[in-house]
């Protein structure tokens, strides 16, 4: 939101304040009798000592293109206006502020009325399909390494790879899970990070395994009996959970979308929105302990829930901030994790080199006692918890959940 200045602090200017660098008179006290009195108070909340008109100067832009008084009121409290600020403007909320704001930006007779109230329109049909295209595809190409051998396999896997990669590619960048095109902390990336830590669900644990065994021996050929084994279970639940993740995102910005049409302040608006969060999230992460326990029975593999369970809600926290158009914190934080990651399978290598063994011993302890899944599942719990914290205080403001939404 370029060219906003910040609002001061403080509220509105009084007397022998300045807004915008230009003094602020107030209107004279006495002199006018009483029939005056209206007249001139009238004319201070109009003309130079008008407080509601710094703030518009100063939120212009804002004001001017916005479509309704809500997202007027969004942009206010994102810009660190309160209700409580609100109060210094002669208005009980900042709802009330944003609707004379946007009653007074002048407006051509052929500008269309504001919008009514809705929700969120329903998922297209399209891109709900395509939230199951990543589970879909990685199901046939484990289907594919469990039948196949030698070159084939290898073929099937590398085919398998670059199919699931593009197809998490369309989920992360359109429909429920996609980002906005106007983000508040520019545009960092975070679909490298992203296959990065679901590579590692699948490859890391049987890495480390067999880094502390003295191995590994050779290349992952697919198979999970391999000299570096293949776990398909972390990964194929992790693809099909693009569906329900989905699912949880819309339903969140459609109920949220209500309660801000409901609401008549931001206190309000955030008591509201903060168990809808907490329920959103609890019912991922039910359908993600389902999915991991069904793909992990369907392959027969060893359950690894708590590493699939942190890494998933790791990922899904994210991708809600990245859908409300907070992308900063999720970047660092996945990028934070990956590269953890990959420093602990460093540290087992490094341990071999002759007087680093202390380099090693943290991870070979941590893998000895509760074995090398543990090692994902401590840093993506430890990054996971404030991530959750930074969402519900991020997605319970008006500002998360503006009217300038993506359609899903």
């Amino acid at each position: 939101m370029s060219g906003l200045g910040e609002l001061d602090r403080s509220g509105a200017p009084g007397n022998g304040e300045s807004a915008g660098g230009r003094a602020v008179v107030s209107a004279p006290e006495g002199g006018g009798g009483a029939g005056g009195g209206g007249h001139r108070s009238s004319a201070a909340r109009r003309g130079t000592g008008d407080p509601v008109k710094a703030l518009m100067h100063r939120h212009r832009e804002l004001c001017e293109r916005a479509v309704d008084p809500l997202e007027i009121a969004a942009g206010l409290e994102a810009h660190g206006v309160t209700d409580r600020t609100a109060a210094r403007f002669r208005h009980r909320d900042v709802f009330s502020l944003a609707e004379e704001m946007y009653a007074r930006v002048p407006r051509g007779d052929d500008t269309p009325p504001p919008p009514a109230p809705t929700a969120l329109p329903r998922p297209r049909l399209d891109r709900a399909l395509l939230t199951l295209l990543p589970g879909a595809l990685c199901a046939a190409a484990v289907t594919g390494l469990r039948l196949t051998q030698g070159r084939t396999r290898l073929l099937v896997a590398a085919v398998g790879v670059l199919a699931v990669a593009l197809a998490l590619r369309g989920v992360l960048r359109r429909g429920p899970l996609g980002a906005r095109g106007g983000t508040r902390s520019g545009r960092p990336r975070t679909g490298a990070w992203t296959c990065w830590l679901l590579a590692y669900a699948a490859l890391g644990d049987g890495l480390l395994r067999s880094a502390v065994a003295g191995g590994p021996d050779g290349l992952p050929t697919g198979a999970p009996d391999g000299p570096w084994p293949f776990a398909a279970a972390p990964l194929l639940t992790l693809t099909l959970a693009c569906a329900p993740a989905a699912g949880c995102a819309h339903l969140l910005a459609a109920r949220a979308r209500r309660r801000l049409d409901a609401s008549r302040g931001l206190e309000e608006f955030t008591a509201s929105v903060q168990p809808l969060l907490l329920g959103v999230f609890a019912l991922f992460l039910c359908a993600l302990g389902a999915l991991s326990a069904l793909c992990a029975t369907a392959l027969d593999e060893p359950d690894a829930y708590t590493g699939t369970l942190t890494l998933g809600t790791l990922l899904f926290l994210a991708r809600l901030l990245t859908v409300h158009g907070f992308t900063h914190v999720p970047a660092v934080v996945l990028g934070a994790v990956a590269t953890a990651e990959a420093l602990a399978a460093a540290t087992v290598f490094a341990g071999r080199l002759p007087g680093c063994a202390p380099l090693s011993a943290p991870v070979e302890a941590l893998i000895t006692a509760w074995g090398p899944a543990s090692v994902p599942a401590l840093l993506c719990g430890a990054a996971g918890l404030p991530l959750l914290v930074h969402a519900a205080r991020t997605l319970t403001r008006a500002s998360a959940h503006a009217r300038t939404a993506h359609p899903c």
